[in-house]
């Protein structure tokens, strides 16, 4: 009887070991050196275009604008972008894109003879705002990056 007694407990035995090894019990499987769990990286949040907000122009390049009628814009609820680039007004169409590009279309500018300093301002202003590619909000400056350059501009009251 012993003998059974001693089977048995030896069958138990083997059996919680069998188990502790398999359901991952025991000091081998707690210790496991830290092993870095896989995160995927966060994707940066999208930033909505501020639509219907007028927005004047501080500098080009880091060049500021001088004068007193300095470059603005408004893009509406119906992606119309219009505006005045120092001299002249303009009219466009402008979408703002996924990962905060813009696209801007043909400007319609009228034509109003202006101080060459001023024209000379004012067509650098309407390139980069054309070519614009991107652009993001950084403190309270709305920055449009294009290919000729920074435009910076501050929300107007």
């Amino acid at each position: 009887m012993a003998a059974a007694a001693g089977a048995v407990a030896l069958v138990a035995f083997a059996t919680q070991a069998s188990a502790q090894a398999i359901l991952g019990y025991g000091q081998k499987n707690r210790d496991k050196p830290d092993q870095k769990q896989y995160i995927p990286p966060a994707k940066a949040q999208e930033k909505i275009f501020p639509l219907d907000s007028t927005w004047t122009a501080v500098s080009l390049n880091g060049r500021p604008f001088a004068g007193a009628d300095r470059p603005s814009f408004i893009i509406d609820k119906q992606y119309r972008a219009r505006g005045f680039g120092g001299c002249n007004t303009f009219a466009a169409t402008a979408f703002p894109l996924k990962e905060q590009h813009l696209a801007v279309g043909p400007l319609a500018i009228t034509k109003k003879s202006c101080d060459k300093a001023v024209s000379a301002a004012e067509m650098q202003f309407f390139t980069a705002f054309r070519t614009s590619a991107q652009w993001d909000i950084v403190g309270s400056q709305l920055v449009i990056k294009s290919q000729a350059g920074e435009l910076r501009f501050d929300r107007a009251l």
